[in-house]
């Protein structure tokens, strides 16, 4: 049988590193959590959020799945998103794609995938508003890319029209939303400018 030992013995020299530099770094953890920042990003376990920004354990609330979809009847991406304004009060909202990505890849493929293929169906219609500009691509990585930026923005207005964060620009709270891509060949953040701060 299979074990997951050598995780244990990895989270035991994580936590001693941290408390050798920080002694008092967990107890200051375990008593508040005041993030900035939502992160709203793919599942794909080559993009960590908190890792790829240089902030520590605390420093950034975080939902993944499969594509970074921010679908209005999704209830956990919602809910999510409704504790991070309305409770931890965080002042940005960061939507975060990156290239490469396996959803956006079998959104273009054409085959079906079982489960998966209802979840897609939205990516799909951000190409079908986009089909023109998509179409011209002959390359297929860079309509894959193409897609993959402008997947995100329409999960920026996705956020940005939600009835919460609509809701909390009513009432003057300062929370501004941004749509990034990751570079997962050299590791940097591609700024898509898209940024909204209120009610246009």
């Amino acid at each position: 049988m299979s074990t997951i030992n050598h995780l244990f013995e990895n989270n035991r020299q994580w936590a001693a590193q941290i408390k050798a530099e920080q002694p008092d770094f967990f107890k200051q953890l375990s008593e508040q959590q005041s993030p900035e920042y939502l992160w709203i990003g793919c599942s794909d376990s080559r993009v960590p959020a908190n890792e790829l920004l240089g902030m520590a354990p605390g420093e950034v609330f975080v939902h993944r799945n499969i594509a970074n979809q921010v679908i209005h009847t999704d209830l956990n991406c919602l809910s999510v998103m409704h504790f991070a304004v309305e409770v931890l009060k965080v002042k940005h909202i960061i939507v975060c794609g990156h290239y490469g990505c396996g959803g956006i890849n079998a959104a273009l493929d054409g085959k079906q995938h079982g489960l998966i293929d209802h979840w897609l169906r939205h990516i799909k219609d951000v190409y079908r508003f986009n089909h023109e500009k998509l179409d011209d691509i002959t390359d297929p990585q860079e309509r894959s890319n193409l897609l993959c930026e402008l997947n995100v923005i329409e999960q920026v207005a996705n956020v940005c029209n939600s009835s919460m964060i609509q809701t909390a620009w009513k009432k003057g709270q300062a929370l501004s939303v941004h749509g990034l891509v990751y570079k997962l060949h050299d590791g940097i953040l591609k700024d898509l400018q898209v940024s909204v701060s209120g009610i246009n």
